[in-house]
């Protein structure tokens, strides 16, 4: 099996709220799984995290989430082979 012939993941629309006023962002599942999980690494509500990114990112929200959680698992993945290589 190929990445071709593997399902998308459902996107799921959340309600967030930057800079005091609600917004949807739409991002695939797994996506929302790791910013959940970055926000709770940083000790930071999910809207801080989003609000934070909205307050420096260049085109969509969406896009700029995605490029964070992608970010994010390249550092972490570099400090783990770093530290065990």
């Amino acid at each position: 099996m190929n990445a071709a012939d593997t399902p998308s993941p459902r996107i799921v629309k959340r309600s967030v709220v930057v800079a005091g006023h609600r917004t949807s962002v739409s991002l695939e599942g797994p996506f929302w799984d790791e910013l959940k999980r970055i926000a709770e690494t940083k000790r930071v509500s999910l809207n801080q995290l989003v609000a934070e990114v909205d307050g420096r990112r260049e085109g969509n929200l969406s896009s700029a989430l995605r490029l964070l959680v992608l970010e994010t698992l390249k550092a972490e993945i570099r400090s783990t082979t770093t530290t065990h290589g």
